[in-house]
């Protein structure tokens, strides 16, 4: 895996057409197939391919690669403005939780899973771009960062982002989410999405539907922030519908950090021919989700107000 995150998968696949019929303008179609079947989970990738594919249709071969750089182009800045809107329709949420929770708390703690960061689309992010927003806006803020197992996104990339910005964070492993949330330490939890149905159901990084779980359980507020890209209208219920993707067993069955020497290695922590199971998404009922924070607004996790983006 070398790009990771829904929009920036989508972003880059637009380049890969580009690329593809610079070498050969008459790649597009052998080009599309090949991108479409990389990663099945992601809905943003099929949304880009059928985008390009329509936008290049009926053009002349020789003016096809200078077309597909320029859908790519556009594309890439609708990314960044899209992602900021999330983030301002987010902060709205966010203002509101402190304005009740400001008096007898120092901080408004976020729980957040995986990276949907600016290292996961062109800029902002989507669920970080809401946390962002906030920041800007002076809300005191403290963030819980799951480190995400089993490549560690929140750990390696989530916590860098945020100190980057400056925004107090604390790395934690994933089964402590739960125990966060019963003892008062989470006001708000809020995540990314690889594709979201119309019906609202979530499918996102592995252990969201955990957190979502916990979170129901101790009424805390569960937030999904993704482009309206990432919603799949042609399905309603994402358990049926949903390709899970499964990966490599050695990401589970081995880990990599950084030596002190400033290199990047991989080591073993599970015996020789252990059995792994390393499925990379799951999916979050509707029920359990309190709203969907997009760039046309907050709409809440059910067919009714989703369609409303048609």
């Amino acid at each position: 895996m070398r790009v990771r995150g829904a929009p920036l998968i989508g972003v880059t696949a637009a380049y890969g057409i580009y690329l593809a019929l610079r070498d050969d303008s008459k790649n597009l179609d052998s080009a599309v197939n090949a991108l479409a079947n990389t990663r099945p989970t992601a809905v943003n990738l099929r949304w880009v391919l059928q985008r390009t594919q329509e936008y290049l249709h009926g053009l002349d071969f020789n003016a096809l690669p200078g077309k597909a750089l320029e859908i790519a182009q556009l594309m890439e800045k609708e990314d960044i403005a899209v992602c900021e809107a999330i983030g301002e329709h987010g902060l709205g949420i966010l203002q509101e939780y402190w304005r009740e929770i400001g008096e007898t708390k120092k901080r408004l703690n976020i729980l957040t899973h995986c990276n949907a960061g600016a290292l996961a689309t062109v800029d902002w992010g989507t669920a970080l771009s809401v946390i962002y927003k906030a920041h800007e806006a002076g809300i005191p803020l403290h963030v819980w960062v799951d480190e995400t197992r089993p490549r560690n996104q929140g750990a390696s990339l989530t916590c860098w982002e945020l100190t980057q910005q400056q925004i107090p964070n604390t790395l934690i492993v994933d089964n402590a989410g739960g125990h966060l949330m019963q003892t008062g330490k989470v006001d708000v939890c809020i995540v990314g999405s690889d594709r979201t149905t119309l019906g609202g159901d979530v499918c996102n990084k592995i252990g969201t539907y955990l957190k979502a779980l916990a979170a129901h359980h101790n009424n805390i507020p569960f937030y999904a922030a993704l482009p309206v890209s990432t919603i799949d209208f042609s399905i309603v219920d994402g358990m049926e519908s949903i390709p899970i993707e499964e990966r490599d067993g050695k990401e589970v069955s081995h880990i990599s950090g950084v030596t002190a020497e400033g290199n990047i290695e991989s080591v073993q922590i599970a015996p020789n021919n252990t059995a792994v199971s390393n499925y990379g998404f799951d999916v979050t009922p509707a029920k359990f989700v309190t709203g969907i924070i997009t760039e046309k607004g907050v709409f809440e996790a059910n067919e009714a107000s989703l369609r409303k983006l048609l």
